[in-house]
């Protein structure tokens, strides 16, 4: 028996973060690319099925909360809700440094990084002080997961617990400038594509 025949076939998936401005020009060439396309709204997001079996999950930044996106469609709603302006507390950690700040949308407001990893509780009380003087909606986390993780369970931090963290991004070099990234990341619309098992 052949064992690669009878061996289960995999998916291929594909992360993309594409802004609300370039969603529509990203919704137009995925429609040119793969056929005519079928959209599906649930509460995973968007859903986008093409004529030849592409499929693509469209997932907004953050959700409604009571100020939905508007449009005519579904594709407008989402791109409209990730356009708004949301607070933002980022905390990005690994072992080379570490960048803690707050954010409206894209925009950084305050900022404090280092070089280096500190300790959980000093970071955390960076954030903790340039988080109280802004606008603070949700946890952006990014770097080494068990790192922010004990960062976000300092006390410096308890006021903050309650917030929703945003999905964990990947951030390989923390540096000042990797503040900018990260809040126009988290503001980003997130695309999973999966082509059909061949």
């Amino acid at each position: 028996m052949d064992r690669q025949a009878s061996a289960p076939r995999r998916q291929a998936k594909r992360t993309a973060l594409v802004s609300a401005a370039r969603l529509p020009g990203w919704a137009d060439r995925f429609a040119a690319g793969h056929g005519h396309v079928v959209e599906d709204f649930d509460d995973a997001g968007l859903l986008l099925r093409a004529a030849d079996g592409v499929t693509a999950l469209l997932r907004a930044p953050w959700p409604a909360d009571g100020r939905p996106g508007r449009g005519q469609n579904e594709l407008q709603r989402l791109a409209s809700l990730a356009a708004q302006e949301r607070g933002l507390g980022m905390v990005l950690v690994r072992r080379g440094g570490y960048a803690v700040a707050a954010a409206t949308g894209t925009t950084v407001l305050a900022s404090k990084s280092g070089n280096r990893f500190i300790d959980a509780r000093s970071t955390a009380e960076h954030a903790a002080r340039i988080f109280a003087a802004h606008v603070v909606e949700y946890i952006v986390p990014g770097g080494d997961r068990a790192l922010v993780d004990q960062v976000l369970a300092q006390p410096a931090l308890e006021g903050f617990t309650g917030r929703t963290r945003l999905p964990f991004l990947d951030i390989q070099d923390i540096k000042a400038a990797a503040l900018q990234k990260a809040a126009t990341d988290a503001c980003s619309v997130r695309i999973t594509v999966t082509d059909p098992m061949g």
